[in-house]
């Protein structure tokens, strides 16, 4: 049975949580972030293939080598943040189905088409980094996710040898009110959906 969140919890992950561009400077713990990921890995995903892959960048020379291949901007927050994510996503993730969806053993074979298993990949992996930042909220830690990077670079930088590509980065930190932006305007209900 599931059980509505209260106004307090649905503000910390939705209504007041903002894209954080500034960082208090505070390590992340190993522990804060294996505890972000084990919310993370829970969320649904397509035939719970689970392509996302997490490189944590929190160390001065991980930062710096993912600063260095973002925009100048972007290169800035990675710098300053505790960690920066990558999610990537894994185009060898038919080979994980079988563990990760056992009541199937045919599921390893409904991706041998690249087109369809690479589209697979991204949108789950999408839906991933979504999660992460809900877990991340959840658990008391700002984010600031970010486009603006050479994913190509980022590929060669952090996936070589391997058929992960980057999809997006995302900061996790304690953040400040350095350049944050007044709240943005949202689409309302009958600009966005409709009902059939």
């Amino acid at each position: 049975m599931s059980h509505a969140l209260d106004d307090a919890a649905l503000d910390v992950l939705f209504r007041s949580a903002r894209t954080r561009n500034g960082w208090v400077e505070e390590p992340i713990a190993e522990e804060v972030m294996r505890a972000i990921y084990d919310l993370t890995k829970m969320g649904p995903t397509s035939a719970n293939m689970s392509p996302a892959r997490f490189v944590w960048c929190v160390t001065p020379e991980g930062k710096e080598k993912l600063a260095a291949l973002a925009s100048e901007t972007n290169g800035a927050k990675i710098r300053q943040a505790p960690a920066t994510v990558i999610v990537g996503y894994d185009l060898d993730f038919p080979e994980t189905l079988p563990k990760l969806f056992p009541h199937n053993p045919d599921a390893k074979n409904w991706f041998n088409d690249p087109a369809m298993r690479e589209s697979g990949a991204f949108r789950n992996s999408s839906l991933q980094g979504a999660y992460l930042i809900i877990a991340a909220r959840s658990l008391g830690y700002d984010t600031g996710p970010m486009s603006g990077f050479n994913n190509a670079a980022v590929d060669a930088a952090f996936f070589a040898g391997t058929r992960i590509k980057s999809n997006f980065i995302c900061s996790i930190g304690h953040g400040t009110e350095h350049n944050l932006f007044p709240r943005s305007p949202r689409l309302s209900f009958e600009e966005a959906c409709r009902i059939v």
